[in-house]
């Protein structure tokens, strides 16, 4: 059951990871440093490179979403375990470093002289991400052995 309740957790997390402030940037110290979350560089990548956009909108809200909707889906047997190798994909689709290297992108084209500072929610998110990546393998352990996953 731990497991079940852990996966529809990141149900939960991953919205809140989104809205979270990733980092803070801005035009040297001294003026004030922005709060960019996910979804507010996915609003800058719309404005100037709309396919970058499309694919980053992908691969930081979708995919690792619909895993974690298809894991949830496995775990309580109401989806077919022979799914988890599409799931499986989709997870290394999830990674978090392709969101970050388009922002950073982003923030290089529009900042000549920039300070960047992180912010709680790159560790949220990354903890997402992990998780999701973790309660995937654990959940085609179970599988595997045969056990329905706790």
């Amino acid at each position: 059951m731990t497991l079940r309740l852990l996966t529809l957790s990141l149900l939960i997390l991953y919205p809140v990871a989104w809205f979270a402030p990733l980092m803070r940037a801005g035009l040297l110290p001294i003026f004030g440093l922005s709060e960019i979350s996910v979804l507010t560089g996915l609003q800058s990548l719309w404005g100037s490179d709309a396919v970058l956009a499309l694919i980053v909108t992908f691969f930081a809200i979708f995919a690792p979403y619909l895993k974690t909707i298809g894991l949830a889906l496995v775990q309580w047997d109401l989806l077919d375990t022979r799914v988890q190798p599409v799931l499986h994909v989709l997870g290394k689709l999830a990674m978090a470093d392709v969101f970050l290297i388009a922002l950073y992108i982003t923030l290089a084209k529009g900042i000549g002289l920039a300070t960047i500072e992180t912010a709680w929610g790159l560790y949220l998110f990354t903890v997402c991400i992990l998780a999701s990546l973790g309660l995937g393998m654990l959940t085609e352990r179970t599988a595997k052995i045969g056990k329905t996953p706790d």
